[in-house]
């Protein structure tokens, strides 16, 4: 009996890792989602896996309980390779997102391949990683080339630098996440290439379990993100083209596609009225951000598709101010291609449809459309003569 209330303390012990920083309702949430995922703590010593999703035991064979507390390592095996473990060390160390296709082995043995996904959970305040992911989609054996899913997920993981020193490799317990101890890996006989279907399902899989985390973490009064909410590694525009986004008087952001997470890239001055937040708290963040309890999963899910399809979008959702206080945003969304046809950037216009503003005669969605043309022109103008980024210094 003492050993049973023992195990039972320390489950609750796990349990409250996500539920003192959320809310007690998370874990619920999580169970909705599918796929095979983790979550571990590296404040706690052996950085442990504390949450376990319903889609890991079909996966690997593992009843949840029997997984909580144990470092994820323990997926590991004899053809595990070490050179891919090694990059998953490392990227934890650096508090950033990575991706590998990796060897694991099931509770009875086997082996299996599994694109990786790995990423932290930050404290949107001061920047903490409050906990990683581990995100695992098997990787089908070599078929006939499978159709490619197009661009990234709007909620996708982040990049981080590395800051732990050389000297002192792990600061925390977050090193020991995925460490092969026992140096056991061997050379695959096939490896196995994840391909774009596989990435996408991850990052999917990854942006609803960043999004769950945000809404409830709200709830606690603890706003957590996918990257430290600040500007560093985001590549600055071009001060042509700030001038001419600052003639746009509409409120909206343009994000960068082609970097991790989606970063914002730019903020107009009516959306830091509308929202309450200055320039310097937004730049690099994903516009989930303004997500909260009750913004719909389902119209997030919706500008995600849009945005992989490279297709734009109008919806209505609610979103969160920086004060907490609510509006109803009237969204556009929109590829913004440069002069090559590609898409170098997306915008966000947005619209709190109780406020009572003058369109000049025109329906709001229209004087959204302006917003975006006047934004595809300046970016289409200046990317001819490449002068979107600021030259590096």
């Amino acid at each position: 009996m003492e050993t049973s209330g023992a195990a039972e303390e320390e489950e609750r012990g796990f349990a409250a890792s996500l539920t003192a920083r959320y809310s007690d309702w998370v874990v619920e949430e999580l169970d909705e989602l599918g796929g095979s995922f983790l979550l571990t703590d590296p404040a706690m010593p052996g950085h442990p896996i504390v949450y376990a999703s319903r889609g890991l035991p079909a996966l690997t064979g593992y009843p949840r309980r029997d997984v909580l507390g144990r470092n994820a390592r323990l997926f590991q095996g004899a053809a595990t390779d070490r050179a891919a473990v090694a990059g998953v060390r490392e990227a934890v160390r650096g508090q950033r997102a990575h991706q590998v296709a990796i060897i694991n082995y099931r509770r009875d043995g086997s082996p299996h391949w599994v694109l990786l996904h790995v990423a932290p959970v930050f404290h949107a305040a001061d920047g903490r990683v409050l906990h990683f992911l581990a995100v695992q989609v098997p990787i089908a054996a070599a078929t006939p080339r499978r159709a490619a899913c197009r661009g990234p997920a709007v909620f996708a993981a982040c990049r981080e630098e590395a800051r732990v020193e050389e000297e002192l490799p792990c600061a925390t317990h977050a090193g020991e996440v995925f460490v092969d101890i026992d140096k056991r890996g061997l050379e695959a006989e096939e490896p196995r290439v994840a391909s774009d279907c596989d990435k996408e399902k991850a990052l999917s899989t990854a942006s609803s379990i960043f999004s769950a985390l945000n809404r409830y973490s709200k709830l606690t009064g603890l706003v957590v993100c996918g990257k430290r909410c600040d500007s560093v590694g985001i590549p600055a525009l071009s001060s042509s083209l700030n001038l001419s986004l600052g003639r746009i008087k509409q409120s909206f952001v343009l994000t960068d596609r082609h970097l991790p997470d989606m970063p914002i890239v730019y903020a107009s001055d009516a959306f830091l009225s509308l929202t309450g937040y200055s320039r310097e708290e937004i730049l690099g963040c994903n516009c989930r951000f303004l997500s909260g309890p009750d913004t719909s999963v389902d119209v997030l899910e919706e500008i995600s598709r849009h945005i992989c399809c490279e297709q734009a979008c109008t919806v209505r959702l609610l979103n969160y101010r920086k004060d907490g206080s609510t509006f109803r945003d009237l969204l556009q969304v929109s590829p913004i291609r440069n002069a090559s046809g590609k898409v170098a950037f997306h915008v966000w216009v947005h619209l709190d449809e109780s406020a009572k503003c003058d369109f000049n005669g025109l329906t709001p969605e229209i004087w959204q459309l302006g917003a975006v043309g006047a934004v595809r022109v300046a970016v289409r103008s200046l990317s001819a003569s490449g002068s979107l980024l600021r030259p590096a210094q």
